[in-house]
């Protein structure tokens, strides 16, 4: 959900022909043209990051796998997106936009056909894997091809367009999930792509530009790549290991992970080459809060994502739709309040708007820590819709003050680093309450062996005498949540409490952003 990377390798902007304003009015035909096969493609990629969550209970009963397993289908996803977005940069150099898009569309609608036909919890991780591969790219190549084609005069009203599909991913993705679940199949979570996305490449080969002026590729950061993406996965595999398996299957990965990472900072430190991250960047103060508090909302934001479905199904016997619709008032209230943010942000500055946020997210998370088996529906989702509230009062801006006190330069540079570190905190966020979830149904519940696969597995009167333990399991496991959104506001305090400045770039600013 965050603004993916606008390539400094893009071509010259078009020269502006109209004032600024917000919306697709005023936009000409083709700039119209481009946006739509941009929103078609980067909506698949958005909807898949929300879109599995009402799922996870029937892929763990049709597959028989614990959680622990079930959560790398969306844990997988978000690695994969986080992995390749420094590729984007030189690929599109090296290849061209037009070029790299319509590939990244073909692999995720490979990844995505693969995945609908899965055979097992194993490959199904495998082909989402492959899916995040295409993804992670559409959502920074698009705006990339939007961002030389409209020029900074229109960049506003360009955003308000690309804000689209991050403003009703978090809306759509679990209703539509469920609504696939419950009346066709899981695996036309998957297939669905199938037809938009042909539409959207047979847009892209008709309506692109063909002959763009590539410019001289920079060198890829091989050796950085080789120890960022292995490290990050074993980190995040042994994380997910804890409680499951000995401890050398815990420690082993998370200790060889972790060194991986540190051995990218140096090798990020002295390479003569361009990195895949800058870890430069963290030596600016309100880069690096904004980054840690970015790293802590994700892990909040995706780990509630997979706990309230999954509370719904297990423990309130609701279907996926009804899930999905019990979802919604969370991408509600974000999508509410992200413009007022983006505006009160570039007036007041993101210190003194993103503590604020993450209070209200607090407040609307705590009463899922005190969840029952028969806690109201009503109040459950006044709750949420707060802490959607809450969460649109800090994602857009934290991401902009990343950038407030940066050099035009450096920006896209940031963009890389801010959503590698958000998906990153995302995937960690899911293993983590994954893990605490499992651990906490076999505390409640005692006698019980494999966490949920065990309630899922068990006799349908064995399950009736579950439900007030599991519900209390839920409970506890949301305390972790409310946990990640309390200790990110340490680097919130941090952040600048002014207005951006005259040399932050215009079209990274808040307001811009989610108009």
């Amino acid at each position: 959900m965050a603004p993916s990377d606008i390539t400094d390798s893009a071509p010259e902007p078009a020269p502006d022909r109209a004032p600024v304003s917000t919306g697709i009015t005023g936009l000409d035909p083709h700039l119209k043209r481009l946006a739509l096969v941009v929103v078609i493609g980067t909506i698949m990629s958005i909807l898949d990051t929300t879109i599995v969550n009402v799922a996870i209970a029937t892929l763990a009963r049709d597959f028989r796998a614990p959680l622990s397993s079930v959560q790398w289908v969306s844990t997988g996803y978000l690695l994969a997106l986080a992995t390749v977005i420094p590729l984007t940069g030189w690929a599109v150099e090296h290849f061209g936009a037009k070029r790299m898009w319509i590939v990244s569309l073909a692999l995720f609608l490979v990844g995505s056909a693969l995945s609908g036909a899965a055979w097992s919890i194993q490959s199904l991780i495998v082909f989402r894997v492959l899916q995040g591969f295409g993804g992670g790219m559409i959502m920074p190549i698009g705006q990339s091809i939007m961002a030389s084609a409209a020029g900074p005069q229109r960049m506003g009203r360009v955003m308000s367009v690309l804000g689209v599909p991050m403003l009703l991913g978090p809306v759509l993705g679990p209703v539509l999930g469920g609504l696939i679940v419950d009346t066709v199949s899981w695996r036309w979570i998957f297939y669905v792509n199938i037809p938009i996305g042909i539409v959207a490449i047979v847009l892209a080969l008709r309506i692109l530009p063909g002959h763009e002026r590539l410019t001289a590729a920079h060198k890829l950061d091989v050796v950085g790549f080789l120890l960022l993406s292995p490290g990050l996965a074993l980190l995040v595999y042994g994380l997910a290991q804890a409680g499951q398996g000995s401890p050398l299957s815990v420690w082993l990965p998370m200790v060889v992970g972790a060194a991986m990472i540190a051995g990218f900072v140096l090798h990020a430190l002295r390479t003569k080459i361009t990195p895949l991250i800058d870890v430069l960047l963290f030596r600016n103060r309100s880069f690096a809060s904004s980054a840690v508090t970015t790293f802590l909302f994700g892990g909040a934001l995706f780990g509630g994502m997979l706990l309230l479905p999954l509370y719904y199904q297990v423990v309130r016997g609701q279907s996926a739709l009804s899930a999905g619709l019990l979802m919604a008032p969370q991408g509600i209230g974000a999508a509410v309040v992200m413009p007022l943010a983006g505006r009160l942000t570039d007036r007041y500055g993101a210190g003194r708007i993103v503590p604020g946020g993450l209070l209200v997210a607090v407040l609307g998370t705590l009463l899922y820590t005190q969840l029952g088996a028969h806690t109201s529906f009503a109040l459950l989702a006044v709750s949420l819709f707060v802490r959607g509230i809450g969460f649109g009062f800090v994602m857009m801006p934290a991401i902009s003050a990343a950038y407030q006190t940066l050099s035009h330069v450096e920006v896209p540079r940031a963009s890389t680093a801010i959503n590698i570190v958000q998906r990153v905190g995302g995937s960690i966020g899911t293993a983590l309450v994954a893990v605490v979830l499992d651990h906490q149904i076999v505390t409640q519940i005692h006698g019980l062996a494999g966490g949920l696969s065990g309630v899922s597995t068990a006799p349908l009167a064995e399950r009736v005498r579950f439900v007030q333990p599991l519900a209390s399991a839920f409970g506890h496991t949301f305390w972790w949540v409310v946990g990640m959104t309390v200790v990110a506001l340490v680097p919130a305090l941090l952040m600048a409490a002014r207005p951006p400045g005259l040399g932050s770039a215009p079209e990274m600013s808040a307001a811009t952003l989610v108009e």
